[in-house]
């Protein structure tokens, strides 16, 4: 049984710092694209930042969020974890790891992807 856990998310003022956690179990961090998105109210479901594996693996980052955002694996722990500096009040929203991606659409496309976490939320206030 595949499980996702996100962990991190809270409340900060602009031109903070969070890191989120996705502990995971029943799927390997290590050979598994790894992404996480983002969800605003009202808005739809985006991704932020994106570790391939295999050949060609490499690191995605959304426009909004490059230079600021860092993902990064533990693969010992099974853990996919997003650095998150310089928060800005458009971050808000709530974060969510996926993992196993099919990889017949984009990196960035949630449809393409088999598990979920069950989200954390980052508020940022100005």
């Amino acid at each position: 049984q595949v499980r996702l856990v996100e962990s991190g998310g809270g409340s900060v003022q602009a031109g903070g710092t969070l890191r989120l956690s996705c502990e995971a179990s029943g799927v390997s961090v290590s050979s598994n694209d790894m992404t996480w998105f983002r969800q605003a109210l009202g808005k739809e479901r985006e991704g932020v930042a994106s570790s391939t594996t295999g050949r060609g693996a490499s690191y995605y980052y959304a426009d909004s969020v490059k230079g600021r955002f860092t993902i990064s694996r533990d693969n010992a722990q099974n853990t996919l974890y997003l650095q998150m500096n310089d928060l800005k009040p458009e971050d808000t929203a709530m974060y969510y790891c996926a993992a196993e991606r099919r990889r017949r659409r984009r990196v960035f496309d949630p449809t393409d992807y088999n598990f979920w976490g069950q989200g954390t939320q980052v508020t940022v206030s100005s």
